[in-house]
């Protein structure tokens, strides 16, 4: 009898206990977050993350989308120093395998490999720039980066003494030409009889050869020199070991390289990239969109290094500024380059 009373009374505990679990309330528990429910994102860049200037303007942007997302929300994954197209291809593949959602292919070098990758891969979210083609599952990305350049090179013109200002070149293609020719025609705009130097090293990567470039120029007169791509470090450095001279800078602030000689700079905001990326996967639209950089959505920035803004006359600072409203509000358009 004994025996089957406490029989009893162990299977009516066992009752309450399941009958207490299911009645606490749902708010009492925090259900843990699923990879479905994490946005995964790769990164893979021709050169090194802290480049300071294409790829690390990049990995900022990735990182500001994370930052105020939550880690929990976003997950970002980087492969660097992928120049060779074969390496590189194999790297987002693995990715796209990986079930990453969006991939981002950080240089125009990059469209041809996802051009293969990508059909094979239907609803991965693939993106690339400079850029413009695309494919129904493929992002283009183009920074305008003539109107930050024509910005630059009104101030240049009207800050130089020596009245030559140099521009330092990677390769004579795509976004650096853009860039050239719209401090050219900003140069052209500030002072009409200012000359301007265009060099190019033939190579994105060539940090040397651009120090060696910017000194060439310095030597042929060039006080304010600028130019773009990862090679600009050795530019920076080398105008940061004079006197008198300033560098203007392109894809992010460099003047923590020289902080007393870098005197502006255009820098991409890509956050605000990634995020229209990731709005337009969420609605459905996995690619298809040449997705531009400008002046007028606040994408591209033009930004004075404080420690040497007191440096620009008042009258110098109101002539850039009356130019980037003119192309934000359109009444000023920055001519392209030639085909």
């Amino acid at each position: 009898m004994k025996k089957k009373v406490l029989s009893l009374i162990l299977a009516a505990l066992t009752i309450l206990a399941f009958s207490g679990c299911a009645a606490k309330p749902a708010t009492e528990t925090t259900p843990q977050k699923t990879d479905a429910e994490k946005i995964r994102i790769a990164l893979v860049l021709p050169a090194t993350v802290d480049d300071m200037a294409w790829g690390q303007s990049m990995v900022e942007g990735l990182k500001a989308v994370q930052k105020n997302m939550g880690e929990d929300k976003v997950e970002v994954a980087i492969s660097e120093k992928l120049g060779n197209a074969v390496d590189a291809g194999a790297a987002i593949r693995q990715y796209a395998t990986q079930g990453y959602e969006i991939i981002f292919a950080h240089g125009s070098q990059y469209q041809s490999v996802l051009n293969d990758i990508a059909k094979d891969f239907p609803k991965t979210t693939f993106a690339y720039g400079t850029g413009f083609a695309t494919q129904p599952n493929i992002f283009a990305y183009d920074p305008q980066a003539q109107e930050g350049g024509y910005l630059l090179g009104i101030l240049a013109a009207k800050m130089t003494k020596s009245g030559v200002v140099g521009i330092v070149g990677p390769v004579e293609s795509g976004d650096a030409v853009k860039y050239n020719y719209g401090v050219q025609q900003g140069v052209a705009k500030g002072k009409a009889d200012v000359q301007t130097r265009i060099a190019y090293t033939g190579s994105f990567n060539d940090i040397v050869g651009a120090g060696n470039l910017a000194k060439t120029q310095m030597s042929a007169g060039a006080d304010i020199i600028t130019g773009s791509s990862q090679q600009a470090v050795g530019a920076v450095r080398a105008i940061g070991e004079t006197k008198g001279n300033y560098w203007l800078s392109t894809d992010m602030d460099q003047s923590s390289i020289a902080p007393d000689h870098v005197l502006a700079s255009q820098v991409y905001h890509w956050e605000k990239v990634v995020n229209k990326i990731i709005d337009l996967r969420k609605q459905g639209t996995l690619g298809g969109q040449h997705l531009t950089l400008t002046l007028a959505d606040g994408t591209i920035e033009f930004k004075y290094n404080e420690k040497l803004a007191d440096k620009v006359p008042a009258e110098v600072k109101a002539a850039v500024e009356t130019a980037k409203q003119e192309i934000i509000s359109g009444k000023l358009k920055v001519e392209l380059p030639k085909k």
